[in-house]
């Protein structure tokens, strides 16, 4: 709800070229100033390079539709994307690691933050130890987290720390986008919508194919180039090999 715009806010809101009476004012939310907060610092403090990717996910989809009218199941292609990274986390530490003064934090889990955007500003609920849970219940604790971030339900331990944040705009029609790491993480993978594509083998043969573009932006200091080129390739692997996901 708008509030009223005392003489010293309108004075300091038309130092920085908004002419006065010419808007509303709303406040800022807690959640809205410790994002705006951790985000300012992350963008000036972090030195972080971005990585993009193409994945095939044809073979996937086609397990997911098989797996969900098998068990009539929800599982969305987020919730597998989840499970994907916390396996390629376990399966290659570097990423999932930390700087800190003191020294680099290597993680013991693959504890998934996952973007949820909410009235109040983005938010990110994890998903702790998820290389140890199956589908379903990523599926279900995925659910769950973002039904109470939008409600204002979350407990603070439920959206604090994390090791590795996905962010999907895929819904949205977004087909490539980088986001900021979201500390103390070293990196965070965009998730761009797929489309249907035409590649072209090593042999030359053009066939359909559906592409998801992905984009991982990397702290520097933990992740250089090679580290994350290795791990993408090997979520990549996972993705398009992506039985071991429905285990």
């Amino acid at each position: 709800m708008p509030v009223k715009v005392t003489e010293e806010v309108s004075a300091q809101l038309e130092s920085l070229g908004i002419r006065r009476e010419s808007y509303s004012l709303d406040p800022l939310s807690r959640i809205q100033k410790v994002i705006a907060t951790r985000l300012t610092d992350a963008a000036r403090d972090i030195p972080t390079f971005p990585l993009t990717m193409d994945i095939v996910i044809d073979t996937l989809l086609m397990h997911r539709t098989e797996f969900n009218r098998a068990n009539s199941a929800r599982v969305s292609v987020n919730d597998l994307m989840i499970k994907a990274c916390a396996n390629a986390l376990k399966k290659d530490g570097a990423v999932n690691s930390s700087y800190t003064p003191v020294g680099l934090v290597r993680h013991n889990h693959a504890d998934i933050a996952m973007a949820v955007a909410t009235q109040t500003g983005l938010i990110t609920p994890i998903i702790f130890a998820a290389e140890e849970k199956n589908i379903v219940q990523i599926a279900a604790a995925a659910r769950d987290l973002s039904e109470r971030a939008r409600a204002g339900r979350l407990k603070s331990d439920e959206y604090a720390g994390g090791t590795f944040t996905i962010s999907n705009l895929g819904m949205f029609g977004i087909t490539s986008f980088a986001s900021i790491i979201n500390p103390p993480h070293s990196a965070i993978l965009s998730v761009g919508a797929a489309k249907p594509s035409v590649i072209v083998s090593e042999s030359g043969e053009m066939r359909k194919a559906t592409l998801m573009n992905v984009t991982m932006t990397c702290d520097h200091r933990v992740v250089d180039g090679v580290a994350g080129a290795k791990w993408l390739n090997a979520l990549r692997a996972i993705i398009e090999t992506p039985e071991q996901l429905f285990a």
